[in-house]
């Protein structure tokens, strides 16, 4: 396996154990064996279990970003493509492995102290909230700049709550009721 590939195969396996365990519950250890490499292999490639939790919340990010792209910019109807990051998550959230959003899981596993990882969850929640605002700006250009931000933002704490409440209470009504906060809000736009 060329290093390429074998950087993209530990990366792997590593996000799919914190997704599906934990950041701190999963061990080095854990992800040499899954990986089927030895630790030697690991440290070639990561110097630190938060360096590779870097790349495994940029790798959960990336697919998630181009993946939520395609869908939303899919849709043909303003209001499709405003709300749709609510029937996104609604077809994540049936997925078999859905656990909730990967940043969240992990910032509430380190330490306030942990500034690397922190910095890169804000860097991808802002990144998404920078991808809303360029969506309504798109779609509804006659709002202000002011109008724009209230509406990226609401949209925005209403998608992060509802991800959060869906995998804590194992049900779609969290998704359900903020896409139709959403709606009413977008409405008076």
């Amino acid at each position: 396996m060329k290093k390429s590939e074998l950087r993209e195969h530990i990366i792997k396996v590593a996000s799919e154990l914190f997704y599906a365990n934990g950041y701190n519950t999963t061990g080095i250890n854990e992800i040499i064996a899954n990986a089927g490499i030895a630790k030697a292999t690991l440290y070639s490639h990561f110097k630190s279990k938060d360096e590779l939790c870097i790349a495994y919340l940029k790798n959960m990010n990336q697919v998630f970003m181009d993946d939520l792209d395609a869908f939303i910019t899919s849709k043909k109807e303003i209001k499709l493509q405003l709300l749709g990051i609510f029937d996104f998550l609604r077809e994540f959230y049936y997925k078999p492995n859905f656990n909730g959003c990967w940043s969240i899981k992990c910032i509430a596993e380190i330490g306030k102290e942990n500034h690397a990882v922190r910095q890169e969850i804000q860097n991808q929640k802002t990144g998404l909230l920078s991808y809303l605002k360029d969506i309504i700006s798109t779609n509804l250009p006659n709002n202000s700049n002011a109008e724009t931000e209230k509406l990226s933002n609401t949209i925005y704490l209403l998608y992060e709550s509802a991800i959060c409440e869906s995998h804590l209470h194992q049900s779609d009504w969290p998704i359900y009721s903020a896409k139709s906060i959403a709606n009413q809000v977008i409405s008076q736009k």
